[in-house]
């Protein structure tokens, strides 16, 4: 009997350690704009993948951290900071992914204004900058203890398109690795091309290299963000901000070809599109994209076996100016960062038509401009 019991209990014990070690918590992240005196910094929230319930986990404090980029290692996390009279810059902080918790490292001013965007390579070697107001794109070695060396390559785009007002110098918006972390691609609003610049690792003073392709967008696109299919490596997909439109693009060893471009509004729109995020369901099913201005909604698509799209439909975002979204790992929930409600929304996502549906749940922060949820290894 007694030799029973223990071998229940060792079995319990055993059964409730296993529950434990795959039990890891989601993390949600939310960067911010900082200017409106509503909020502080980056916010840190766990999130259930089943019922979309999320609970606070900490604040730092961090001037405009409008947008994020957290180390594939899960070991760092690396923001802009989004500010104006020559004070936008970038901060790296250390991550405890199992509590949440954010320590700063080190940061460094550009001493220009209007960085937007920032992303990590696979190796946590270099992140990877966007500058705006300025037109540039900016490479920082990463150091062993995660912070920022001080040394960095700046290459200055030039030029301009049709939109007066919009595109009369460059207006580089975001900078994204190529799925076999080789290529930057990056997308210059401003001008109407996506530059191609091939990564060169073993050179810490200058991993961007030439650029390898110069891709034209029609006039008056403005190129924004670009996300790669997640199983279809040689598909690329870009959402133009000025024209409301999503570009399918192939891509092939660093070259890029135009084969599909599709609106997001359907017939008849005749308000301003500012089309901001573009984001792939993990299933690779269903492209979404968001559109501020006067339409404040998201676009839903299906992707076929080839990669084009096809419009399914629409979704309010219930609320003002959806400048960034994401998709939870699980493909349950897609949450909106509405940043002038000063509220993230978060929809039920339907797997088999794509179609979005209010949860009910809100999370109240201040100018919410980037969201970003992990699995914690």
């Amino acid at each position: 009997m007694r030799k029973s019991l223990l071998h229940c209990l060792f079995f319990l014990s055993g059964s409730l350690f296993a529950q434990q070690k795959t039990n890891t918590p989601t993390l949600l992240f939310i960067g911010t704009y900082t200017n409106t005196g509503k909020s502080e910094g980056m916010y840190t929230y766990s999130f259930d993948e089943k019922t979309a319930s999320t609970d606070f986990v900490s604040k730092t404090i961090s001037a405009s951290p409008s947008y994020l980029s957290i180390s594939k290692d899960q070991k760092y996390l690396y923001a802009v900071n989004q500010l104006g009279d020559a004070k936008g810059g970038v901060s790296a902080y250390q991550l405890d992914a199992k509590n949440g918790k954010l320590s700063f490292l080190n940061s460094y001013q550009f001493g220009t204004n209007g960085p937007c965007y920032i992303t990590t390579d696979n190796y946590g070697q270099f992140i990877f900058t966007a500058n705006y107001n300025d037109g540039y794109v900016k490479a920082f070695p990463i150091l062993p203890d995660g912070s920022l060396d001080s040394k960095s390559q700046l290459i200055q785009h030039v030029g301009s398109s049709t939109v007066k007002g919009r595109q009369d110098i460059p207006h580089v918006h975001s900078t994204v690795l190529s799925p076999d972390n080789k290529y930057l691609l990056v997308q210059d609003l401003g001008t109407d091309y996506i530059e191609v610049y091939p990564i060169h690792f073993s050179s810490k003073d200058a991993p961007l290299g030439k650029v390898l392709d110069s891709c034209k967008m029609p006039a008056g696109s403005g190129p924004r963000h670009l996300v790669f299919h997640p199983t279809k490596k040689d598909k690329a997909y870009v959402i133009q901000e000025i024209s409301g439109a999503v570009t399918l693009l192939n891509f092939n060893k660093g070259k890029l070809k135009i084969e599909q471009t599709i609106q997001l509004n359907t017939e008849g729109f005749k308000g301003e599109n500012r089309a901001a995020d573009i984001h792939i369901s993990p299933d690779g099913n269903f492209l979404y994209g968001s559109n501020r201005g006067e339409a404040n909604d998201i676009s839903i698509f299906s992707i076929d076996k080839t990669g084009h799209l096809l419009y399914v439909g629409k979704q309010s975002t219930l609320g003002k100016s959806p400048r960034n979204f994401t998709i939870d790992p699980t493909g349950n929930f897609l949450l909106v960062a509405n940043q002038q409600s000063d509220e993230v929304v978060i929809f039920k996502r339907d797997k088999k038509t794509g179609l979005l549906a209010d949860t009910g749940k809100r999370i109240e922060v201040g100018a919410p401009t980037f969201l970003q949820i992990i699995k914690v290894k």
